[in-house]
């Protein structure tokens, strides 16, 4: 069967949402994602503010789907029926330092975590390149952030609350059920409305940042793990045009793995002065770059809170193979550099250590990712796609679940080796399928 894929959608309204005493509903004009290639297929949003409202509205509906800060780039999280935000449900809820962990409401964003561990003392081991996006959505997408040595989001999850179909709470966490825990964590959005996390935490630390220009592709093929260990994280920022990488960013840990003030890195010259990764737009909503040892909340992303991030109107895919194959797949995604640079704004390519996690990207393999931030041409963008997983395939590529692909649901059967298991606990959890949408039919049971 010929792969559907879902990008924009109609924007005829709904009827009106029914209004409850218990949690305030939605606006009738349909909701758009972040980058506004998307709108949401109905105006029936829900916004509980706690964990009962957020029972009563599953019990309620016979369809429903949990909606973050809405930054996916496909219809991951939409729903033709009724939406849940849990952008209301932001709190920490507790600091466990004996234990060195935090638990947080889903809603709230990394960019507003992130300052209130750091008043503590305390740090997360990673951030995404945004710190806009929520930490329930994030996970259950294995959102990732980058480091060789680091694992994505997901990763740091030790405890899960769940509201499962029949409304009831659901709590996994690494102590008393590891299994199940790497099974529900990278969920989909398929087995529940996730409530509350518990993530890892440690003593917090500075990180500095700095960038270089035109590295040279010579160099990257053969040095390429050296290059991206050279920090505690590490992205190359590169248009496929010339055989010239156009910046590499490197922010190092301070005290473990700080890069010393050098003019050159493999033959990349030293920035002068804060960069933007499209070198052509300005830097004021960058973080802060040259050097300057900052909070690693104000480094690890590369984009601050308080701004918009990225470009902005884009579109964006991204896919993860292993490690062992970067080069190569670098090199078979450069073929195609002259059909893929008139509808590019920029292509990031970063690691990410391998997980457990059943539904991660990265299970079981430490991998390079190679994401690509299209200008807003859909049909063109979704016409290049195919041709990219073909240049890839040899490698096995996972797409990040929560941009556009064109992958077939039996190509990610095939490199999901848990699927078959996590579509049993999908049916322990939510037996009628009252949290599938069309992208879980389409990917998950096509």
């Amino acid at each position: 069967m010929k792969r559907k894929t879902f990008i924009q959608l109609s924007s005829t309204l709904m009827a009106a949402p029914l209004v409850s005493p218990y949690y305030s509903f939605a606006q009738q004009d349909r909701l758009k994602n972040w980058a506004g290639n998307l709108t949401y297929s109905t105006g029936n949003v829900f916004y509980p503010t706690t964990v009962a409202e957020v029972q009563q509205l599953v019990k309620a509906h016979t369809k429903i789907k949990a909606l973050g800060t809405r930054h996916c780039f496909n219809t991951i999280a939409d729903s033709r029926d009724n939406l849940l935000s849990t952008s209301k449900m932001n709190q920490v809820l507790s600091l466990n330092t004996a234990e060195k962990t935090v638990t947080v409401e889903a809603g709230i964003k990394y960019g507003e975590l992130a300052p209130y561990l750091h008043q503590k003392g305390y740090a997360l081991h990673n951030l995404a390149s945004l710190p806009h996006i929520s930490v329930g959505g994030s996970i259950t997408t294995a959102t990732h952030g980058s480091g060789i040595r680091n694992g994505n989001l997901s990763s740091a999850v030790t405890g899960l609350e769940l509201v499962i179909a029949d409304g009831s709470i659901v709590h996994l966490s690494k102590a008393a059920d590891p299994e199940k825990l790497n099974a529900a964590v990278v969920g989909l959005g398929a087995l529940g409305i996730i409530t509350r996390v518990t993530l890892a935490i440690q003593p917090t630390y500075m990180v500095s940042q700095r960038v270089f220009t035109d590295l040279p592709m010579a160099q990257v093929k053969e040095n390429f793990e050296k290059i991206m260990s050279a920090g505690y994280s590490v992205s190359l920022f590169y248009d496929w045009q010339t055989d010239l990488i156009n910046e590499v960013w490197i922010k190092s840990r301070i005290g473990t793995d700080t890069l010393p003030d050098q003019p050159e890195f493999y033959g990349a010259k030293a920035a002068t002065k804060n960069l933007h990764p499209i070198i052509a737009l300005g830097a004021e909503n960058c973080t802060e770059q040259m050097g300057v040892p900052g909070p690693w909340f104000e480094r690890l992303p590369h984009f601050k809170m308080g701004f918009t991030p990225s470009s902005g109107k884009e579109l964006q895919a991204e896919y993860f193979v292993p490690l062992h194959h970067a080069v190569a797949a670098i090199e078979a995604v450069a073929k195609l550099g002259k059909q893929i640079g008139p509808h590019l704004f920029i292509t990031e390519i970063r690691t990410i250590a391998a997980d457990d996690l059943w539904m991660s990207p990265c299970r079981h393999q430490t991998s390079v990712t190679i994401h690509f931030t299209w200008k807003q041409e859909t049909e063109a963008v979704l016409a290049l796609l195919p041709q990219i997983e073909h240049a890839l395939a040899p490698f096995t590529p996972r797409p990040h679940w929560g941009k556009v692909f064109t992958l077939a649901p039996k190509t990610l059967e095939a490199r999901y080796a848990k699927l078959h298991d996590f579509k049993k606990l999908v049916a322990e959890y939510d037996p009628h399928g009252k949290f599938r949408n069309r992208f879980l039919e389409s990917n998950i049971y096509g």
